[in-house]
């Protein structure tokens, strides 16, 4: 069984860049693929980046006519490119897609943008807020009556950059084993997190039963009193998913009211405000400790010193202590070829001149061996 995992033998050069990029890096790192991280001269080290875990960097002058050929000598040898700067910025330096493709036609080259490579919004600047916002998902997220509730940066750039980025460069990589080409990949937040809304957009046009569509009445915004945190005596929060009538009744029943208590939307104020009072009688453990193996969908809210010690997450080792640093561990998992941290997180310049060495000795031998 590899220890590698199933991107063993991919090569990547990432452009060193903010949030989805070094993400996206990370997790092509954590499933086995040798990332070399292309860095700046005077990059500050960050011992605790986690998103730089794994990874190796060479560190090279753009502008550097010198060095931007040894950034054009790692690309050829890679299989992935990743960059995050805006529209027209790699052109400049003479590092598009179309001088590289055209020196190494099986790249695939990876750009991660907000508003993407065309497009009015493509050349000005932005945020995940920003993206999220254009493309829909803000506005569904927050309390009725109150401002619209950012969700950290985890939609735009996590979700609707990195993540989806993470998809088209395995999918492209998957098209190439037929082709043989490489392609350019588009890759925008905006469009990450439009795709993201589809089960949304269906429920707004077609309609679903027990439940409005828009902020402050649908059910999975925490309008719903099935579907929403409560405060507790200690100040701590528990989580309620009980969608399903067959979940609401062990919920109900767990807690010793009454069978007949609706989910209906109509009842939601009354309902919310029952249990806001219920909850607020006992600390937060003492509500979970009654809930315990039940399938009531009662969850307790962890803050980050509690995620090493809950029981689940420590079964599985879903968070572990590397490098004096709590971190997730590679997912998802495999059964032949897991995938796993591959190191700490890198320094700027570390390991990467050895790397490059060693792909550019191994190219030179696969050049050599008789086909």
């Amino acid at each position: 069984m590899s220890a590698r995992g199933p991107l063993a033998g991919i090569r990547v050069v990432e452009f060193a860049a903010l949030g989805p990029v070094p993400f996206c890096g990370m997790l092509l790192a954590d499933l086995g693929a040798e990332v070399l991280r292309i860095d700046r001269p005077g990059t500050p080290e960050k011992p605790a980046d986690i998103l730089a875990r794994g990874k190796s960097s060479l560190i090279l002058d753009l502008k550097s006519p010198a060095d931007r050929a040894r950034a054009v000598e790692a690309v050829c040898h890679a299989d992935v490119l990743l960059e995050g700067l805006r529209p027209g910025a790699m052109e400049r330096l003479h590092l598009g897609p179309d001088v590289l493709l055209a020196k190494a036609p099986q790249l695939i080259y990876a750009r991660v943008t907000g508003w993407g490579q065309s497009g009015p919004l493509a050349h000005t600047a932005g945020h995940d807020i920003n993206y999220i916002a254009v493309a829909g998902a803000l506005g569904a997220i927050g309390p009725a009556g109150a401002p619209p509730v950012a969700p950290i940066n985890l939609v735009g750039d996590f979700g609707g950059g990195a993540l989806y980025a993470a998809f088209g460069i395995t999918s492209a990589l998957l098209e190439r084993q037929r082709s043989g080409k490489g392609q350019v990949i588009d890759v925008a937040m905006v469009d990450g997190t439009a795709s993201m809304l589809a089960m949304l957009l269906s429920h707004q046009q077609g309609g679903r039963s027990g439940t409005g569509t828009q902020r402050g009445e649908y059910f999975l915004d925490g309008s719903a009193p099935y579907y929403r945190a409560y405060a507790c005596a200690d100040a701590q929060w528990l989580a309620l998913g009980a969608i399903e009538p067959q979940f609401w009744a062990i919920f109900v029943g767990k807690l010793g009211l009454s069978s007949e208590l609706s989910q209906a939307p109509d009842q939601w104020a009354d309902v919310s405000s029952l249990l806001e009072a219920t909850f607020r009688t006992r600390p937060r453990d003492e509500w979970i400790a009654m809930f315990d193996g039940s399938d009531a969908c009662v969850s307790p809210v962890l803050s980050p010193a509690e995620l090493p010690t809950f029981p689940h997450l420590a079964a599985r080792e879903t968070f572990v202590t590397r490098d004096e640093l709590l971190q997730p561990s590679a997912a998802p998992r495999f059964s032949r070829t897991p995938g796993a941290i591959q190191g700490a997180p890198v320094r700027p310049g570390a390991h990467g001149e050895q790397l490059l060495a060693d792909w550019t000795a191994r190219r030179t031998a696969d050049q050599s061996t008789p086909t």
